[in-house]
């Protein structure tokens, strides 16, 4: 097992920028697996946002945070973070860190094992 814990949400005016973190511990190691955040808007089905690998080398976002957010992980510490810049209304939702199936890749959110219980991110003026 796995628990996750995300901080750092808020609220937050358009153009500024908040950094999540998501504190893993428990038996089941991380080590090898892809981390991801996901987020969740009234009304909508949870979407990707972003994926890490273990060593840090490959990350992937989705197209509507690209070159606003960056995903980062520091191992040592169990944690993984998420650097949100430009903020804008639409990232309005609840941000969910999960950690992948071992040897999956992707942004298929039913493919992955553990989740946190999110933090709030609202961007209103």
């Amino acid at each position: 097992q796995v628990q996750l814990v995300e901080s750092g949400g808020g609220l937050v005016q358009p153009g500024d920028s908040l950094r999540l973190s998501c504190a893993a511990s428990g038996r089941t190691s991380t080590s090898s697996r892809f981390m991801g955040w996901f987020r969740q808007a009234p009304g909508n089905e949870r979407q990707f946002v972003a994926a890490i690998s273990w060593s840090g080398s490959r990350t992937d976002y989705a197209d509507s945070v690209k070159g606003r957010f960056t995903i980062s992980r520091d191992n040592a510490k169990n944690t993984v973070y998420l650097q949100m810049n430009i903020l804008k209304p639409d990232d309005t939702a609840v941000y969910y860190c999960a950690v992948a199936a071992p040897y999956y890749r992707g942004s298929d959110s039913g493919r992955y094992d553990y989740w946190g219980r999110g933090t709030q991110v609202t961007v209103s003026s």
